[in-house]
């Protein structure tokens, strides 16, 4: 199977020259967390952004300046195992999809994972585990789980209870829905004004993200069991790799627990685990 088989066309993109301003109305608007960017005279791939380029670099506003200029790219008749491997390998979010220079599509992880569930690899969960498992005790405090997602540099944890349990999962967004910030305070610090565009307060959370320090929010004083997500749907540590990629592609999943015969929770596989059974 070739890229141009499963990658998503005519994507959103940014464009150069530009701001640091119009990317984020993007972002927020598509709800993103980066983009490919292409020049606006000949639509050439030069760059990618993300918004941690973006948070990166907080007083520069020429998209230029911010932007990421060593973009990895894939041609659109590679295949999809060399897709793969290049994502697994660069722990890729998006691979641009180029040809002659010019940008004609982008690779996701969720991309992917169709053709998994399609190839279902006789391997189950257990045995694509790359990553270690950082689970956070229920009654932590919102500021310990914040701490947590920045050290850990990762967007979901497991929530165990007192018996060690699996009882939720609590994300960054979750967490970033229950922060009190000054909106306009916000808005001032990201260069951001209030013209006629529609801004959502939400849109804005998920471009910051994990953005803003301890100090610089006011979390209510909650512990997790408050906010997660009680209950989560987990897969069996014997669970086959299809089954696992179907799941997460209809709920749109970048992570599932994984369990095993007593309900123990016993790893964390993430999307990109589940895309590198196409490179074997």
């Amino acid at each position: 199977m070739k890229v141009k088989e499963v990658m998503t066309e005519n994507p959103i993109v940014a464009e150069l020259p530009g701001t640091r301003t119009e990317v984020l109305k993007k972002l927020v608007k598509n709800n993103k967390t980066g983009l490919p960017v292409v020049r606006s005279d000949d639509g050439a791939l030069v760059g990618f952004v993300t918004r941690q380029d973006i948070f990166a670099k907080p007083d520069e506003e020429q998209l230029a300046l911010v932007m990421s200029r060593d973009v990895q790219t894939i041609g659109p008749n590679a295949s999809v195992k060399d897709a793969a491997r290049l994502m697994v390998e660069k722990s890729l979010a998006h691979l641009p999809v180029v040809e002659k220079n010019k940008l004609v599509g982008i690779l996701t992880p969720t991309d992917l994972l169709i053709v998994v569930e399609k190839d279902n690899p006789q391997l189950s969960v257990e045995d694509i585990v790359r990553s270690p498992c950082i689970p956070i005790y229920y009654k932590a405090p919102l500021t310990v789980a914040l701490a947590t997602f920045r050290a850990a540099r990762v967007f979901a944890l497991p929530v165990l209870d007192d018996d060690a349990k699996l009882i939720g999962i609590i994300t960054d967004r979750d967490l970033f829905n229950q922060t009190v910030v000054d909106n306009s305070v916000v808005m001032s610090d990201l260069g951001i004004s209030d013209d006629e565009d529609n801004w959502t307060w939400e849109g804005l959370r998920n471009v910051m993200k994990l953005w803003y320090e301890v100090s610089r929010v006011d979390l209510p004083k909650l512990a997790v069991k408050d906010i997660m997500v009680q209950n989560p749907m987990t897969v069996f540590r014997k669970t086959l790799v299809g089954d696992a990629a179907r799941i997460m592609r209809k709920n749109d999943f970048g992570q599932l627990p994984v369990r095993d015969s007593k309900d123990n929770l016993v790893a964390m596989i993430y999307d990109l685990d589940v895309v590198s059974t196409l490179t074997k």
